[in-house]
């Protein structure tokens, strides 16, 4: 189904003229462009409405030609309205068809859950995500191989921002843990603590409204406790990967993958882990579509990309990964970082993880 079909059925379904996206990973979803200006803002600066005949964006004159020449399609008009008389939600509700809704404010609009839209990923989407995960973990991995055990958190923290910002990518999330903080906390937001013996570097990156996420682990003076806890997140995190395409195959939920995460970490010794952090869900146009919980309601839907994300006290192991009706696809990987064989518990399959690097 193409996005324009789910528009429509969605239009159908709710009985409705329009639905409109002015938030940045949707509008991204939609157009293929970026309107953020001020990335502290949950809405951007131009609005795209769907009405069952084709696109159309709505902005202030400010952005309008940038947004033509830069951002969109050429059969993407663009209306503009002039910045000081009216906000974005006053111009897209003074020129959509109605009755409408929007994943924004709009006077007398309904609202709209973009998440359910976005997913499956379509055949574009995928190719997209293909090119952006080989280039962030081709960033990530350049950095982790250069680190030192004395080298700060924050030092760390700003030389991933600039390598994926060289490439065009936005890094909402850069997380780095010594080896004193990685074992206290689950995100290790960085400091200006030096890593000492081992790294945890955690990155969620963002190109296109596409988000992908990855940890690696490097050693200096490894632990004796760190492989053991290493192969045990890694066996829950392939175990997820399998579960979610034998749940996907029976129409489960997101609630069934996470009991097969559980069923995993008790098996392997440490029951209670899975309480101290959350352990991911699907990924595409957010950081997470939706998160695994013991009652979690969604649905999994086929091909999609999903990040899970299991930790043991001081270890983590996380990719971005597609799944589909044929198998598992790692795109965060450039196949130079070094792996090894992990097998799911109470499934039959088995992936390549990324192992511990000792420089």
């Amino acid at each position: 189904m193409t996005k324009q079909d789910r528009l429509d059925e969605f239009l159908a379904e709710r009985d409705l003229e329009s639905v409109w996206f002015a938030r940045p990973n949707s509008f991204a979803w939609l157009t293929g462009g970026d309107n953020v200006v001020d990335r502290a803002g949950d809405v951007g600066v131009a609005a795209v409405g769907y009405d069952g005949d084709g696109l159309r964006v709505v902005t202030n004159d400010i952005e309008a030609q940038r947004l033509r020449d830069e951002e969109l399609a050429d059969d993407v008009p663009v209306v503009e309205f002039p910045w000081y008389e009216s906000s974005l939600a006053e111009a897209v509700a003074e020129r959509a068809a109605t009755p409408a809704a929007a994943d924004f404010d709009v006077p007398g609009f309904e609202s709209v859950d973009a998440s359910p839209l976005r997913q499956p990923l379509t055949d574009g989407d995928a190719d997209r995500y293909r090119e952006l995960g080989e280039e962030t973990a081709r960033a990530v991995e350049a950095i982790c191989a250069e680190l030192e055990s004395t080298d700060t958190e924050r030092e760390v923290a700003s030389a991933l921002r600039g390598a994926l910002d060289a490439r065009g990518i936005e890094s909402p999330v850069a997380l780095v843990g010594g080896s004193e903080r990685a074992q206290k906390y689950r995100h290790y937001t960085p400091t200006d603590a030096e890593l000492g013996d081992y790294a945890l570097v955690s990155v969620t990156a963002e190109r296109d409204g596409l988000h992908a996420s990855l940890t690696r682990t490097v050693a200096f003076d490894q632990p004796e406790w760190l492989p053991q806890r290493h192969q045990v997140a890694a066996t829950v995190e392939v175990t997820a990967l399998a579960a979610t395409r034998r749940v996907a195959e029976l129409d489960g939920r997101a609630s069934d993958v996470f009991d097969a995460i559980r069923a995993a970490y008790e098996h392997l010794g440490h029951p209670d882990e899975w309480q101290r952090h959350h352990q991911g869900g699907a990924a595409g146009y957010a950081g997470r579509e939706w998160i695994a919980t013991p009652t979690a309601d969604a649905e999994i839907r086929l091909p999609m990309a999903f990040a899970w994300n299991p930790t043991v006290q001081g270890a983590k192991s996380e990719d971005t990964v597609l799944v589909d009706e044929d198998g598992m696809e790692v795109l965060t990987e450039t196949g130079e970082w070094p792996t090894q064989p992990v097998m799911a518990y109470d499934y039959e399959a088995a992936l390549e993880r990324p192992a511990v690097l000792e420089p």
